[in-house]
């Protein structure tokens, strides 16, 4: 067993590795570009959506407050006639880029924290580079990528969109296990 405190050094150089790849590929290459579509008659919808002055937050129209509500014949009605849709709805303004990339810092050290705190729980000090790369790589894949999933599955996402993002993931991942198995105390 390895403790976390000695990881620490993979787990900082990992988390910047992936930060500025993640930089790199939004940057530089185009395949999210298409991950966003919009809408017909955009200023039409802004216009009729602006006068409602609607909070952040997500959205389902139509919307039901229970599973016996999706029975109700007036939903049901609704939900045919359309449009359906989950709405996502910003705080007006510029996007604070500084905001999302401190929250996308963060969530990139958890996801090294926590393949270091299960590679050194399964190895031991000097364990082989391949052995905590696969260790290391599998437990930042799931944090990086399987998840995505659920967005396609229950929310409609594009696959197309979450299969690039997961692609992503897995190009995160193998930073973060090159590096784990790199810098393995022992070694």
């Amino acid at each position: 067993m390895v403790s976390i405190l000695s990881l620490w050094l993979p787990i900082l150089v990992s988390t910047v590795l992936v930060f500025f790849a993640s930089w790199a590929i939004h940057m530089f290459l185009t395949y999210h570009r298409s991950d966003f579509s919009g809408v017909p008659s955009e200023d039409d919808v802004r216009e009729s959506l602006g006068k409602f002055n609607i909070p952040p937050g997500d959205y389902m129209i139509p919307h039901c407050s229970s599973g016996n509500a999706m029975k109700d014949e007036a939903f049901m009605k609704k939900m045919e006639e359309g449009p359906v849709a989950l709405v996502t709805v910003m705080k007006n303004g510029p996007w604070n880029m500084g905001s999302s990339l401190a929250q996308w810092f963060i969530y990139c050290l958890v996801v090294s924290v926590l393949a270091a705190y299960i590679a050194g729980a399964a190895l031991p000090e000097g364990a082989h580079y391949m052995k905590v790369f696969q260790i290391a790589g599998c437990t930042a894949f799931i944090g990086y990528a399987v998840a995505l999933a659920q967005n396609s599955i229950w929310y409609a996402k594009k696959w197309s969109s979450t299969l690039k993002s997961m692609l992503d993931g897995l190009i995160y991942s193998l930073l973060t296990a090159g590096v784990f198995g790199w810098l393995w105390p022992g070694i």
